[in-house]
This record gives structure tokens, sequence and C-alpha cells, in this order.
């Protein structure tokens, strides 16, 4: 039963445990909210069977008094021990189910955050866990707990009289098909209302980020009056969604009240009859009176529990995400770079590389250069295992990388890739990124050699100066530097540059080519670059067009071709001479 309830609703073994243990508990609570009826009923029964044989009825009714201090002791009990397993093990497993998808998320493979919206995992990850926070502590022990002790007390009712109970009972399977019958629509609109959040949420999350955009070109108005429009019908969707909800669950609690009306109906006519005694009936109506209670918040969390599966199916689609795996140990022949037949495509019938082949080899610079959309940043992603080939392997040191845990092998690589990600923390944290044990002389040497400590020392503290989210406060080429220099830190065997100096002027271009040239010993140096400058100083040339390898060699020697290498030379060079 707790493996089917971890499949349920995607809990952790524990949780899943304590689930079980809060619907328990609600059963206890529920049946212990029946207490005082009981002792209510024995108290009637003193009295009249006092009365009928003209004793006292106030004698011995200090037992009573005593029953009902112990019950309100053991119902304060049974509450707390409620209250503590549905609240405070529901936030122990929200945390951990947070943690959990960021530690599945962590071993997806890169295609598939290229698959889904960011926004819309961050809402997975926040919102929806949130939603279900409260889906775990308020509504589904609730809903199983009061399911059982419905269940319970209505055998106890049927028991005691089947003719009372089924009078008091029929209207309890009806409201329930009510609400049940109606999970069809109410998951239509409340996955209506998910789509519309999702919407409003990328509209915020797209102003925020163009802004700059919006606003030099005049276009403010336009796309605030669309995220308006997003806002708007969000907000449509979710009443929606809640009329939905509410028609069919108040109209299921309307018709519970209606078993009160048969109750006493069928009690009055069995009670004219002779068949039913008056205490029998007193029971039943005391009983009637709290039996409907637990159901009417049954009802609102049955329907809370269908809007939760909407959500749990979200958070299902990232668990049954296939993983990365590989071994956590491998020893490497060399750190050549081998692309061995590699086919690739992002999309079904979309390929990107068809037979690729080719080496980098350690101790040397190699160039990836081509048309856009060639295939290079491509082959730099698929040789650090960002994503998995579709067919043919890419090695390192004669190791098929696709063997390899991707954390294992990315501890050789050092990659600096066009579109820089710093952090909201000061220079020498983001530096030392590269290595976080580096010591702060380390990371000094590191920004001389990447060119950054001129532009550091004129910052207001300096190294210590935080330069704001993703390096806002920075310029395109001093967030680059900054990049570099954290690969130079880590000093891995493998580097990976992807555009890295397409940010900086040409004295800057010079200064860090100097620098990497002093990196290159002894290491596989994969560089992605578009100035010809860049690319005559590798050892080699690989042009690749259209996914395939259209020529390679050394780059003096692709020149005295008529190929694709001269011909973008020759573009670059009249470029360079071209003026307004």
């Amino acid at each position: 039963m707790i493996q089917k309830l971890q499949n349920i609703f995607v809990l952790t073994e524990k949780g899943a445990k304590d689930l079980v243990k809060a619907t328990l508990l609600t059963v206890a609570a529920n049946l212990s909210l029946m207490f005082p009826v009981g002792l209510l009923i024995m108290v009637l029964r003193h009295i009249i069977e006092a009365l009928q044989t003209g004793e006292n009825p106030a004698a011995g009714i200090w037992k009573y008094t005593a029953v009902a201090a112990f019950l309100t002791v053991l119902i304060y009990i049974i509450h707390w021990f409620q209250y503590e397993s549905l609240y405070i093990a529901t936030y122990k497993e929200s945390a951990n189910r947070r943690v959990g998808l960021a530690e599945k998320m962590r071993q997806l493979p890169l295609s598939f955050f290229g698959q889904r919206d960011l926004s819309d995992l961050t809402s997975t990850i926040m919102s929806d866990c949130s939603s279900l926070e409260q889906a775990f502590s308020h509504f589904i022990p609730q809903l199983f707990g009061t399911v059982i002790s419905t269940v319970l007390i209505s055998i106890g009712l049927l028991l005691m009289d089947w003719r009372m109970g089924l009078a008091a009972i029929w209207v309890v399977p009806v409201s329930a098909l009510l609400v049940i019958g109606s999970k069809w629509i109410q998951d239509q609109f409340g996955t209506q209302s998910i789509l519309k959040k999702r919407a409003a949420t990328d509209g915020l999350q797209q102003l925020l980020e163009t802004i700059k955009d919006i606003k030099a070109c005049n276009q403010k108005e336009i796309y605030l009056n669309r995220l308006k429009n997003k806002l708007t019908q969000a907000e449509k969707a979710a009443i929606h969604s809640e009329l939905a909800t509410g028609v069919f669950v108040s109209s299921a609690q309307a018709l519970l009240r209606i078993g009160i009306a048969t109750t006493i109906l069928a009690g009055i006519s069995l009670l004219i009859s002779g068949q039913l005694d008056l205490t029998t009936f007193l029971i039943f109506l005391i009983v009637a009176s709290r039996f409907y209670d637990p159901l009417n918040v049954c009802y609102m969390n049955l329907a809370a529990t269908f809007n939760a599966k909407l959500q749990i199916e979200r958070m299902r689609s990232i668990e049954e995400q296939p993983i990365q795996t590989g071994v956590k140990e491998y020893t490497p022949n060399g750190y050549d770079i081998a692309f061995d037949h590699v086919t690739f495509a992002y999309h079904e019938n979309e390929g990107v590389l068809r037979d690729v082949s080719f080496t980098a080899r350690q101790g040397e610079i190699t160039a990836l250069v081509g048309p856009s959309g060639g295939g290079k940043s491509t082959a730099a992603k698929l040789a650090a295992r960002f994503w998995d080939v579709n067919g043919g392997k890419v090695c390192l040191g004669e190791v098929d990388v696709s063997s390899v845990d991707p954390e294992t092998l990315l501890k050789n690589y050092a990659i600096v890739f066009q579109d820089v990600v710093l952090f909201h923390d000061t220079v020498m944290e983001n530096i030392r990124l590269g290595r976080r044990n580096a010591t702060d002389t380390e990371v000094l040497a590191a920004a001389k050699a990447a060119q950054c400590d001129e532009f550091i020392k004129q910052l207001p503290e300096e190294y210590q100066t935080v330069i704001g989210e993703n390096g806002s406060t920075l310029s395109g080429g001093e967030r680059q530097r900054i990049s570099i220099a954290r690969a130079l830190l880590k000093d891995a065997p493998v580097v990976l540059l992807d555009e890295a100096t397409a940010s900086l002027d040409v004295e800057n271009e010079t200064a860090i080519q100097t620098a990497l040239s002093g990196l290159v010993q002894n290491k596989t140096v994969l560089i992605i670059a578009h100035r010809m400058r860049t690319v005559m100083g590798a050892d080699k040339v690989v042009v690749l067009s259209d996914g395939k390898v259209a020529e390679m060699g050394a780059p003096n020697a692709l020149i005295k071709t008529n190929g694709i290498f001269r011909h973008m030379v020759e573009l670059q060079r009249e470029s360079q001479e071209w003026s307004l």
C-alpha cells in the first residue's frame, strides 16, 4: 500500500507512511467527535429511566461529569497527534518534494530543459508544491479519514436499526456520486486555470526580461495591454474553475441536509406505528445532526483532491523523465575528443549533425567554424554530454562519454559559452565558482590572466563588489572575461570555448588569446569562433556545414583551397574594409 501511495501522489516512502498515519488519526479524530453524542445518549437514558422509576435524575450525574472530563482530555490528545501528523509532517514532506524535484532535474539532460518552459518548471517546484502542501495538510488525509469514519458510523447505524440507518445514510452515496461524477468537468476547468496562470507568468517574465527593448521600441503600452489581457484571462479561468467546483459541491452539501428530513419522517412514522422506541429515535436525531458535518468538508476536500491530481501529474511528468547515468569513476587514455560517425537531432526527423567524424587532440586547438546553424555549438555540447547522441559515439580519451556520469565527466571540462551566466554575488565568488576550494591568490591570478584585473579594480569595492543579477552592472565583454577567468581557474584538461571572445574588442581579444595560449599546453581545446583572426591560431579547423564535416585541416592549408573556409575568410576581410 505504501508503494501504491508513493506512485499515486508522488511521495517519498516516509511521506506515504505519514499519509497513512495522518489518515488513521483523522479517523480517530472524527470518531472522537461522536464521544459527546454517545455521552449525551447515556445521560438521556439515565434521565428517562429515572423519571420512569420515580428516582431523582440528578443522582449519579457526577459519573457522567467525570466521563465528560476524561473524554475532553482524550479528544484533545487525539487532535494534537492529528495536527502533528497533518501539518508538521506535511511541511517536511513538501520540503523533501522540492529537494527531490531539484535533484531529479539535476540529473536530467539539457534536452529536457530545451523542451520545457522554464517558468513552467519554476511554477511546478514553487506553486504546485505549495498547493500540494495545502492539499496534504488540509484535504487528502481528511478526505480518506472522513470516508473511513463515515463507513464505520454507517455500519453502526444500520446495525442499530437498518430502517432508520437507511433513512439517514441514503443521501451519502447519492451526493458523493454527484461530486465524483463532476470530476471531468472540474478537471477541464482546473486545467484551463493552470494553463492561463502559466501564460500570465510567462508574459510577466518576458516583460521583465525584455523591458529595455520594449521601452527602446516604444512598445510599452502594447506589451502592458497584452499582459493585462493574460492576467484577466487567468483571473476568469480561476473564477470559472472555482464556480464549477462550487456548484457541484454546494449541491451535494444541500442534498445531505435532506437526510435529516428523511430521518425525522422515517422516525416519526416508525414511532407512531410502535416499531421504534423514543430513545432510539432521539439517538438517530442526535447522530444525524453530527453525521453530515464531516461530509460537508469531505466534499470540498474531494474537489480539492481533483485539482491536486492535476498538479501531481505535472510533477509526475518530471519524475518519469529518464536521467543520464554512467560510471562514477573512469580512467581515460589521454584527453583526445573523438567524434565517430555522430548523428544527432533535437527533434525527430530534424537532423542537426549527420555522420560527423573528427578528433580534437590533446595539446592542440581545434576550431569549429562554418555557417550559422551548421551544428558547431551542438557538437561542443555533445562533447560534454549535455545531450546524448542519436547515432555513433563521442569519446574522451577512448572512453564513450555516454557511459560516464555527467557530473564525473564534467570535472574534466572547463567551459565558456557565448551566453554567460553570473550570480548576484561578489566578483571574487563568481570567479571562484570555477574551483570552490581555490585561494584568493589563485582567483586573482586567474582574473589577471583573463584580463579582468584592470576593470575589477575600478569597481567600488574591487573584487568584493556585488555585480547584480547575472552581472547586470557589468558590460558584455566584462561578463565574458569573468566567465573565462572561471575556466582558467578550473584548469581542467579539456577546454570548450563557444564564441568566448565574441564580446571583446580587438585589444582584449588579443590579450585573451595570449592567456589561452598558456592554457593549451597538454590540454584539449575545442573552440567555436566566427572571427577568422581567432581561428587562424588554431592547429586544426573543422568546417561544419548543414550538419556535416565539409572541410578539415590546418587553417593555412584550407585557405589555399577554394572552399567554405576560404570564402568565410574573404567575406570577413571585405566586411572589415566596409565603412559608412
